[in-house]
Order: C-alpha cells, then sequence, then structure tokens
C-alpha cells in the first residue's frame, strides 16, 4: 500500500523535495502552498498533486494533515514552528527544513504523547553537517575538536562582492551580523560574526575563506566536544568587505533621518545588494561542505573528515544549494513514512547520525542522486 507524504511549502527547496518524492513509486505526494504560481512549478509531476492553502492557518492544516502518513515540512521560518507544533500534536512523522528561530524541542513532549517522530533541521548545514558530526560522536570515546566549513557560491567572481545566493539579502546579512555561539575549551562562548578568518583550498575550487558564523545550533547541547564551532566559506576577500559594511553602520536596524524620511540602513543596503548578490536562475553555482571532527578511540587519537562538493544538475537545473538541502530533508521522510526511523519526540539531525543504518541509508541515497560524502580517517 502506497504512502501518502504531505509537502508543505513550494518555495525552492520545496519543490525539489516534491520532484524528488515524487519518483518513488510506492509514494502519493501532496505539495500544499498559498501560491498558485508556487504550486504551478510543480503541477506538471503526474505523481504530485497540488492543493492551494493558507499555511498560518493551523486548524485547517491539521484538518488537512490528518490522512497523510507522514511531512516534509519546507516553510519559511515564522510558519515553520507553529506548523511543527500541529503535526507534533497530530502524532504525524515529519521530516523538517524549515529554520526556525526557535527550538522546536520544546514540542517533544507533545510529540511523545502523541507518538509523532520528528527530525528538524534536516538540510545541509545544519542538517548533513550534525548528522556527520553524530556519526562520529557515535565511534569515539571522546571529542577533542569538531569544526564545519560551509558555503554555497556562484563558480563566476564578480567584483566587488564576489557573492550571490539565492536568499533575500536580509537572511545573508543576518549570518553577517548575529554573534556566533561556540565551544572553546568545554565552555560555551560567543564572538562576533565574521572573526578568525582562515584560508582552506578545495581540489575542486581552489582557496576559499572561513569565518566564525552562528550555526552550531543544536549541536551546542548535544555534543560534547572540547572545542566546536561553524564558520562559514565564501571567495577571499568577501569577510573584510562585509566586516567594513557592519562596523561602518550598514546593517543597523535603528531608523536614521535622511532629509524627510526615516529610514533603517539595513533596509537600504538590503535594497541596493537585492540585485547585485541575486543568483540568476541558470547561473553556476557549487555548494561545499568539509567537516573535521577529532577524537579518541580506544586511547588513540583520529581524525574524521567529510567533503562534500556539488555543482548544479545540468540534466534537470537544479542548483547544488536546492539538492543538497532538500534530499537530506526527502531521504529521512522517506525513512519515516515506512518506520525506518522510529522514536517519538523531536530530534536534531545528529540522532541520525548515532544510528549506523540511517547514517549508512542516507549516505548512500544521496550518492544515488550524485551527492556524494567522502569520509576519510586518519590516526594522529
Amino acid at each position: 500500500m502506497k504512502k501518502r507524504i504531505a509537502v508543505l511549502g513550494c518555495g525552492r527547496i520545496g519543490a525539489t523535495i516534491a520532484r524528488d518524492l515524487a519518483g518513488d513509486n510506492d509514494l502519493e505526494v501532496c505539495v500544499f502552498d498559498a501560491s498558485e504560481k508556487n504550486l504551478s512549478s510543480v503541477r506538471a509531476l503526474a505523481a504530485v498533486r497540488t492543493e492551494t492553502a493558507d499555511l498560518a492557518d493551523i486548524p485547517a492544516l491539521t484538518a488537512r494533515l490528518a490522512p497523510f502518513d507522514a511531512v516534509a515540512g519546507a516553510l519559511p521560518s515564522r510558519l515553520g514552528f507553529d506548523a511543527l507544533k500541529a503535526i507534533a500534536g497530530l502524532g504525524k512523522p515529519c521530516a523538517d527544513i524549515s529554520f526556525m528561530i526557535e527550538d522546536p524541542r520544546q514540542f517533544d513532549d507533545i510529540a511523545r504523547s502523541s507518538g509523532a517522530t520528528i527530525v528538524y533541521d534536516c538540510g545541509v548545514a545544519p542538517g548533513l553537517a550534525n548528522i556527520c558530526i553524530g556519526r562520529s560522536h557515535a565511534e569515539l570515546d571522546a571529542l577533542d575538536d569538531v569544526v564545519y566549513y560551509v558555503g554555497g557560491l556562484p563558480w563566476r567572481r564578480q567584483w566587488p562582492l564576489d557573492y550571490k545566493a539565492p536568499f533575500a539579502p536580509s537572511d545573508v546579512i543576518e549570518e553577517y551580523t548575529r554573534p556566533a555561539r561556540m565551544i572553546e575549551h568545554g565552555a560555551a562562548v560567543v564572538k562576533p560574526a565574521l572573526t578568525e578568518p582562515e584560508l582552506l583550498d578545495f581540489p575542486q575550487i581552489g582557496t576559499l575563506e572561513g569565518f566564525n558564523t552562528d550555526g552550531l545550533r543544536s549541536l551546542l547541547d548535544t555534543i560534547p566536544a572540547r572545542n566546536m564551532r561553524e564558520k562559514t566559506l565564501r571567495y577571499p576577500g568577501h569577510c573584510a568587505l562585509m566586516r567594513a559594511f557592519r562596523e561602518t553602520g550598514l546593517f543597523d536596524t535603528s531608523p536614521m533621518r535622511v532629509g524627510d524620511v526615516d529610514i533603517r540602513p539595513i533596509d537600504m543596503t538590503s535594497k541596493i545588494l537585492a540585485d547585485k548578490w541575486l543568483l540568476e536562475a541558470d547561473e553556476p553555482e557549487f555548494t561545499v561542505l568539509r567537516v573535521i571532527v577529532e577524537g579518541t578511540r580506544g586511547g588513540r587519537r583520529k581524525r574524521h573528515t567529510y567533503d562534500l562538493f556539488d555543482e548544479r544538475d545540468a540534466a534537470t537545473g537544479m542548483s547544488s544549494m536546492a539538492r543538497t538541502t532538500a534530499f537530506p530533508c526527502t531521504i529521512v521522510a522517506r525513512m519515516l513514512a515506512h518506520g525506518q526511523l522510529s522514536a517519538p519526540g523531536v530530534h536534531p539531525p545528529e540522532w541520525i547520525g548515532g544510528q549506523s543504518q540511517a547514517y549508512e541509508t542516507l549516505i548512500e541515497e544521496l550518492s544515488r542522486r550524485n551527492v556524494h560524502v567522502a569520509r576519510t580517517q586518519t590516526d594522529l
């Protein structure tokens, strides 16, 4: 009997989720979105049904989800939090990539009571990075140093910004202004974003620059590492430019008087950057992730390194960012729908890495989609 999966949201990532799930003959897929334009992007898929829905209307959403076996959530963060609470109450298994500011583990008791198994942050980072760290945590006796580097970039550098993205400038600026939480010598510390830049070489790309950002999220309290941080990757020079923007006040959120108008500098900056940062639909781009975990096992020091490099799929037109974000979510959603993952509660993605079979299934399914994670182990 076919399993029924509801996909919430049909933006760039939600549509990619729907297309991937539609490739399974044992699944029935229905996509919900408030935008007819968004839904039109998947209507040509014979295996996908679409429904126009106000996903902010939680009572109506709850009724719509009742017939489904599992849910894949790809909503904007402002909608994802309330939707996830409703899903937890319904007892529906769910893989979610909504990247909400709030911690969805506050719904853990609700999910346990209803029998819902929910995995949130099921993208690339957070998501796949956490899963790799969770695998090393399960294999090592103690963790000393954990760091991951992640970035999505256009192949063509364009001065002066050397950056483009499919996201709104305000979302990227948020990464550059939010203080970065990390672990140093076993204690939680906070540093400004865009600090401690370092150069790294990647064989497929060349030299990129990593700098502190606030992306560890659940890892801060689930992984007992002595040192742990996230660094975002950009072309060299971008970090210094963005830091100059920030320190000059171009990212400030307090209004200032300009002539007869009150304007927030961040709004003006976002408007100026909107076109310059816009990644065109068919523009060549790539996503890169490197996770390094050092620790001990049996008294011996080990280093685990995980490397992912992905480019736009020319055959399908899917961007690497859409692929690497959506596919972990679809694979986890399948496992949940078929009962291969079942533990009522709300779980971060590193929970999957702690289960060897689930981890192996995820890596194999990613490879089947030409998203490859290369792991190396070194004795130190």
